[in-house]
């Protein structure tokens, strides 16, 4: 099963608590979106995901047991990741970044060359691309080929930590169009950080708000419009959002 589970998690960095008793059961084959304003946990949150932190206190789980943290390289490729800024390497072609997971898993140069395919093909990318570099191409152009090289070896699980950030608003309408086509086409469970309620509000089946490294309110979208449960979520809707 692609679930993730938080089981009162703590994470402390010396005398800061970065994230507080947090319990949650991320849904499976949905996106659900973290939101927060700088420094609340969110970012923490995911890494406690994919190891590069460990929790102070409480347990983490992912794919149906604990995460060990002791063996990570073999659990890592079991997730896609993508950050602000994509990650690419700047002296990797464009086909070459997508497929440097794969090729570090020693696929067969066919079976990575039809997964390019597939994958360029999904998010609308011309082949001519294939060779050229990450300054030879727009924003939105890197964001998808970042999201491609999350997506090449096709995991259960995406970690997308605030991926959109640096997009202009024509671009990150498109790509969050992309991803909700992707979504819905090859429905995997997505855990997204940021810190942009509008952006959540377009993308997420299930919104989690944290504060001060605590779980204020979870729910729909549209539970969470119509009934904030905290003076903080009521302001992070009306400052952002025309309700």
């Amino acid at each position: 099963m692609a679930t993730i589970r938080f089981d009162q998690v703590t994470k402390k960095y010396r005398d800061v608590t970065a994230l507080h008793r947090f319990s949650f059961q991320f849904a499976e084959k949905a996106i659900s979106v973290i939101v927060g304003r700088s420094g609340c946990g969110k970012s923490t949150l995911l890494q406690l995901i994919n190891g590069l932190e460990r929790p102070t206190h409480g347990q983490v789980f992912a794919f149906g047991e604990p995460i060990d943290y002791g063996n990570l390289a073999l659990f890592r490729r079991r997730f896609g990741y993508a950050v602000q800024g994509t990650g690419l390497f700047p002296h990797l072609s464009v086909a070459d970044n997508i497929s440097l997971p794969a090729r570090l898993m020693k696929w067969s140069k066919n079976r990575i060359e039809q997964r390019l395919d597939t994958l360029l093909q999904m998010v609308e990318l011309t082949d001519v691309l294939r060779g050229r570099y990450p300054y030879q191409l727009s924003g939105g152009q890197r964001q998808r080929v970042g999201l491609c090289r999350a997506m090449m070896l096709d995991p259960a699980i995406f970690l997308l930590d605030e991926p959109f950030g640096a997009l202009d608003p024509i671009t990150k309408t498109e790509i969050h169009r992309e991803l909700l086509r992707i979504q819905q086409k090859t429905p995997r469970t997505i855990v997204l950080v940021t810190h942009d309620m509008r952006e959540a509000v377009k993308l997420a089946d299930m919104i989690l708000i944290l504060e001060h490294g605590e779980l204020v309110q979870a729910g729909t979208k549209e539970d969470i419009l119509s009934n904030p449960a905290t003076p903080f979520v009521e302001d992070l809707i009306h400052s952002q959002l025309e309700v």
